[in-house]
């Protein structure tokens, strides 16, 4: 058996001697230098070396022998040459992902694993991630993007889960994602990886002879590292590496769709999948010269292929072809004649014989090329593809873990912040500004937008349409519209954050019965621009964990409707010491016609509302204060527009003030109850702010207000179960109700706990001295919510990511909080 490990080790080595050649021929100068110089850089702690920082920071990297090519990189790079560390405290270092695949394109980001021992210090592996993270920083003055990910030894033997992140998956994946590494790593500098030198029909036994070799001295622990085998993927994984997959969808759906399709295939598979990793072991072993049949990527493509076949879904085939064409060709794309290969990369040459044997048009070829030029209906096309192809997998991940009784691996606190932020992104909500260019194309722009309004009666529906044609001429003529909305403001918004709209656009707008006009429209796409940034930064998970809430609002007054703009000629009499915009002159009028909202909330979202009509103010009011609980932070910003034909100061500045003090009053009460009276024309209406929302009422009289404000009251009272011994609700469980989410606050006694259950409307439930396991509580709760909006029997089925939120209530410094609900 010596003799054969030794044999499949020199097999192993050549292959990722051969695969390093390939990567370093794609990668252009800036990160060959960097991929060459890793090594050094963490194997030395010198001050002259970028990484450096003070303090007990690992070093040496274990087997490591810097050639004389190193020491001329640090001499000529850094102007050092450092000693020898004293000893050697990291294990390996291992890229994986792309890098030596046929998806590895000259953008390409590298992805290394710094793996170390399992009784390193918990400090000092903070002390190794910052220095990795200081790295990164100067491989991004470099141009370079660079991704550390901290590996203990054992990890994936005793299931250690790492903290979510932006490209961490967390309790998302973990043997999943030791397969994807074993079938794309590629050694650097370390210790020997025991797994490629494991015969790949010993995988079932994996464990047994990895002992049986150590003990026997074949392996030994100074030369050799085991990360674990891969003789069976739990169940639990498909759900949370299916959010997994979503999740990094958002940014990058092309590479997102095939990995989706692949957890779908494997669970096809299940109990006995067969993992890729091991197929490509296999292929290694065989004793064959590498050849790109053995590459990562391909055997994904193949063994989706070979599912979707199975299951006869040409129509993801052929959406999974083209992913991959993309993916792999966005740099070097093919000559759409396919007749000259010669002077193509290696990659190009094998995309070119696959795109051979898909017998693709030439037309296809030259479309797929054009990418970078695709406009928006291209653009919502794919998005529309990609994001169906998406969900689809998603659902049937749901169905296969329903059908073999799964629960999810995935802790609810990583499960909350994943379903969040894919709920951000793909939910389909009224007035919500859906972005459809997650990495398409690099450029909507578009010359010219045009507006046109349809009013009731009409074959099409009541509203405003987008146009991308100039109303002048006949090229209008026949077009679809781009898209359809009942209020302006929303269009304009969804143009502008999906940067159709630029600088340069010149905007149109075809005549309708309100007060809008080319100019004011033109402003309003102004203050826009200067109000809201198109890309802000990622939201944080700690946003994600919380009720979501208003981060910048944006208020545009009197956008369609303006009671001021018909004075022209009149006579108006008003007191100009005390103007109340709410309830003018003589005749009592109220001068706000129209409320457009556009405001972008902590999980990113972008939401428009409009109101109009006599009660437009304190709808706004209402709607801006109910999705603001009590704890909620003011919002950043807080802009206010009138485009009113007279007195917009004065309107634009009342507005303001009174949404001000609404929201201070929401925020910041001095009592639990309060109640603002608005007088809006001649009408006088309540605002009844509380605890866990708010409500109007109109009021007819004294005694109506007050008969108002006691059914308010009892209509408020929480519904208590279980109350035998009746129990108040916490004030710091009112204070987080947040409309719209379900939310589940646990409050912990001796002998169990007592649940608190917030509704969308924000109605709460209560059961007390609960003695069930509050881990398969919360597992059962999000089985159901993920299935409940399922309708079977139509492809385009709901997927439900509005997930429940999960606290637990804790008390810090003798105060009462909530904190995200995290598994042990």
């Amino acid at each position: 058996m010596r003799d054969t490990i030794a044999t499949l080790l020199e097999k192993a080595n050549q292959t990722n001697q051969h695969r390093k050649q390939l990567a370093l021929q794609t990668m252009p100068a800036a990160v060959q230098q960097v991929f060459e110089l890793l090594p050094s850089m963490l194997h030395y702690s010198h001050p002259c070396i970028p990484g450096f920082i003070e303090g007990d920071v690992p070093s040496g990297v274990c087997q490591f022998a810097p050639s004389a090519r190193h020491g001329i990189y640090l001499q000529q790079h850094f102007l050092c040459s450092p000693e020898e560390p004293e000893q050697c405290e990291i294990l390996g270092l291992y890229s994986m992902g792309s890098t030596a695949t046929v998806g590895q394109t000259e953008s390409s980001d590298l992805d290394i694993w710094v793996c170390h021992n399992t009784d390193l210090a918990p400090e000092r592996v903070a002390l190794l991630a910052e220095k990795c993270e200081q790295i990164s920083s100067w491989a991004a003055h470099q141009g370079v993007e660079l991704n550390f990910f901290m590996v203990q030894e054992n990890q994936f033997k005793t299931g250690s889960i790492s903290e979510l992140s932006k490209d961490n998956c967390g309790s998302a994946q973990h043997l999943l994602l030791l397969d994807e590494f074993y079938r794309t790593a590629l050694p650097l500098a370390g210790k020997q990886l025991v797994w490629f030198a494991v015969p790949s029909d010993l995988e079932q036994s994996y464990d047994s002879f990895v002992q049986q070799q150590f003990e026997l001295g074949v392996f030994n622990h100074e030369q050799w590292l085991d990360l674990g085998g891969l003789d069976t993927i739990p169940a639990e994984e498909y759900f949370g590496s299916g959010l997994w997959q979503l999740y990094k969808g958002i940014d990058s759906p092309y590479k997102a769709v095939l990995k989706t399709m692949l957890m779908e295939a494997y669970s096809a598979d299940y109990p006995k999948p067969s993992l890729l990793a091991v197929e490509a072991k296999r292929l290694m072993q065989q004793g064959k010269e590498f050849g790109l049949e053995q590459d990562a990527y391909y055997l994904m493509l193949n063994k989706v292929t070979q599912y979707l076949e199975s299951i006869e879904d040409y129509a993801r085939l052929d959406l999974v072809r083209r992913c991959f064409y993309l993916k792999n060709c966005e740099c070097s794309p093919l000559p759409s004649d396919l007749l000259d290969v010669r002077s193509l990369t290696w990659q190009q040459r094998f995309m070119a014989k696959l795109v051979k044997q898909w017998e693709w048009p030439q037309q296809k070829i030259e479309h797929l090329n054009l990418r970078r030029a695709w406009k928006v209906q291209d653009v919502r096309l794919a998005h529309s593809e990609l994001l169906d192809a998406l969900m689809l997998s998603y659902r049937n991940l749901i169905r296969f873990a329903r059908r073999n009784d799964i629960s999810e691996s995935i802790n609810p606190e990583d499960i909350g912040i994943l379903s969040r932020k894919l709920y951000a992104a793909f939910e389909s909500l009224p007035g919500k500004v859906t972005l459809i260019n997650p990495q398409i194309s690099p450029d909507l722009s578009e010359a010219n937008l045009s507006f046109i309004h349809v009013g009731k009666g009409r074959s099409c529906a009541e509203g405003w349409y987008l146009y991308k044609q100039p109303l002048t001429g006949l090229e209008i003529v026949g077009q679809p519209p781009l898209e359809h909305a009942t209020y302006i403001s929303k269009l304009l918004a969804w143009s502008y954050f999906n940067q159709l709209k630029t600088d340069q656009t010149q905007l149109s707008l075809h005549t309708h019965p309100g007060d809008l006009n080319l100019d004011t429209l033109n402003q309003f796409a102004e203050d826009l621009r200067r109000a809201f940034p198109v890309n802000v930064d990622a939201a944080s998970n700690l946003a994600l964990t919380r009720p979501c809430e208003i981060r910048h609002l944006g208020v545009f007054i009197n956008l369609e409707k303006d009671p001021t703009a018909n004075w022209g000629g009149k006579v108006i009499e008003f007191d100009a010491i005390s103007t109340d915009v709410f309830s003018f002159g003589r005749d009592s009028d109220c001068l706000v016609g129209s409320v457009d909202l556009v405001y972008r909330n902590t999980w990113n979202e972008i939401r428009t509302l409009h109101f109009s009509g006599d009660s437009a103010v304190v709808d706004a009011l209402t709607t801006i204060l109910g999705k603001m609980h009590r704890d909620a932070n003011i919002p950043e910003h807080i802009d206010v527009f009138c485009y009113s034909e007279n007195l917009p100061e004065q309107i634009g500045a009342n507005f303001k003030q009174l949404l001000v003090e609404s929201i201070k009053s929401r925020l910041q009460p001095l009592d639990k109850r309060i109640v603002k009276t608005i007088v809006l024309g001649n009408e006088k209406y309540g605002l009844f702010i509380e605890d866990r929302g708010v409500s109007v009422k109109k009021l007819e009289n004294g005694v109506e207000f007050y008969r108002q404000l006691s059914n308010n009251k009892l209509q408020r009272l929480p519904l208590q179960l279980n109350a035998g011994n009746t129990k108040k609700v916490p004030n710091v469980v009112e204070a987080h109700a947040s409309e719209g989410l379900v939310q589940y606050f646990f409050e912990n006694l001796t002998t169990g706990f007592n649940i608190y259950i917030v509704d969308e409307h924000n109605r709460i439930e209560m059961y007390q001295d609960f003695e069930g396991s509050k881990e398969e509580l919360v597992q059962g709760i999000n089985r159901f919510y993920t299935s409940s909006r399922e309708q079977y029997g139509t492809r385009h089925e709901v997927v439900n990511f509005n997930l429940p939120q999960f606290y637990d209530i804790v008390a810090v410094d003798g105060q009462w909080q909530v904190e995200s609900y995290r598994s042990s």
